[in-house]
């Protein structure tokens, strides 16, 4: 009788673990790699005929590319975005921390009320840990740098966030130190490396979180010097150094793929790459662009030492909201389930993030924390999506522009300007 219940309870937990087993190998594993000002043509996938980024372009090849992708104008608001599902606004955070305060405008502007992610504020990274994820958080954080607040008190079995401070020599926790002199996007990368080797029998979110391109604008020198030889386009900026920061760019997405390939990975992984807001044409204080070793690559009457890109056919820039500032790349592949080299049309805001990755990874819906996003993964799998979608985005803030609030819905797009009141 006891050998006869001893045996039934065996059976009905190897049956618990067979279907535990079954629903994980059902369940993607998750790779997000995001740019730092990248803009919405810098690349050849979009059009760009100057800049080389053949990784991405292969990237393309195999997924979906979506023309009609935002983020928030500056770093800590689409980032914020990113980790709650919820537009800056609401979170608090709806300019880059600590902010941009210029207090003999004609409006006065809000502060931010917090200087940090929320508390109370579950992340994507949360969320996808409570899903059965191990998840990792590499680069770039701007959401604070206190202990308390960092990506690995945040949802994030294993992190490194990089506070800035150059793209050649940077200091990194012991662990991630290395013998050898690396840049910021290989030692990122490697990070990455690791972390899909280490977690490579289990679910794993991995988020890689680059600098490039973002200024001071600094790159290997071969590099540099391929693209100041290269013929220029007359319609593009053709700057060589953001050039050669958006080759450092695709090297990653290049090693982070193999990685994947050469450990059978691909197959059961969502591949995302996206920039977190428009690109930089120039700086709003007008100062030179360049930095470290590549700060003399151009002479001081060159415009290209000011100008690192143009948003062109698109307006304006980041730290704005016209398209220039707000539209950016997204390509996502996922074999099996996203048909290789296809566009869709359908509207994307940073805030889908954290609703598409909740239903790939079955997550648990949340009690108290509204999402304003929406799921990407009928437009990735069947190009299904609502074209009569509104996307909200706010920036009361002085930078570039004057305060604005804009709200795109379907193919129509409004920006009101919060000083003249004018439209």
């Amino acid at each position: 009788m006891i050998k006869a219940y001893i045996k039934i309870q065996s059976v009905l937990i190897l049956g618990i673990l067979f279907s535990i087993g079954s629903i994980a190998q059902d369940l993607p594993n998750i790779v997000l790699i995001m740019a730092d000002d990248l803009g919405g043509r810098d690349l050849p996938a979009y059009g760009n005929k100057f800049n080389e980024s053949p990784n991405i372009d292969k990237l393309a090849s195999e997924g979906v590319l979506f023309n009609n992708a935002y983020a928030a104008p500056v770093c800590s608001d689409t980032r914020a975005s990113i980790q709650s599902g919820r537009y800056p606004a609401r979170v608090g955070i709806f300019d880059f921390i600590p902010g941009h305060w210029r207090p003999y405008e004609e409006v006065t502007v809000p502060h931010h009320k917090v200087q940090h992610l929320p508390a109370n504020i579950t992340t994507i990274g949360n969320m996808m840990q409570d899903a059965g994820y191990k998840t990792g958080y590499f680069g770039k954080w701007h959401l604070n740098q206190g202990n308390d607040h960092l990506p690995d008190s945040r949802g994030y079995d294993k992190a490194h966030m990089y506070a800035g401070g150059g793209y050649y020599n940077p200091d990194f926790k012991p662990e991630y130190k290395s013998t050898e002199k690396k840049r910021l996007s290989e030692s990122l990368t490697d990070m990455g490396i690791d972390f899909i080797k280490k977690n490579k029998n289990e679910l794993f979110f991995l988020f890689i979180s680059h600098y490039d391109v973002h200024v001071q604008l600094d790159a290997d020198k071969d590099l540099i010097d391929k693209y100041l030889k290269k013929k220029k386009d007359p319609d593009y900026s053709c700057n060589a150094v953001y050039a050669a920061m958006i080759e450092h760019i695709y090297k990653s997405v290049g090693d982070i793929m193999q990685t994947l390939e050469k450990e059978g990975l691909m197959d059961n992984t969502i591949f995302i790459f996206y920039s977190d807001n428009g690109g930089v044409d120039n700086r709003f204080d007008n100062i030179p662009l360049l930095g470290g070793d590549s700060k003399n690559v151009y002479p001081e009457e060159n415009p290209l030492r000011y100008v690192a890109t143009s948003n062109a056919p698109f307006r304006a820039r980041k730290r704005t909201l016209y398209e220039g500032g707000v539209r950016v790349p997204l390509i996502v592949k996922w074999l099996g389930k996203v048909k290789p080299q296809t566009t869709t049309d359908a509207l994307f805001s940073s805030v889908d993030f954290f609703p598409s990755f909740q239903e790939l990874s079955k997550g648990k819906d949340l009690e108290n924390q509204v999402l304003d996003g929406f799921s990407m993964i009928p437009a990735l799998t069947e190009n299904k999506f609502d074209p009569e979608r509104e996307i909200f985005t706010h920036y009361p803030v002085y930078h570039h522009e004057q305060p604005m609030s804009a709200l795109r819905k379907g193919d129509w797009k409004i920006v009101e300007n919060l000083v003249t009141k004018e439209f």
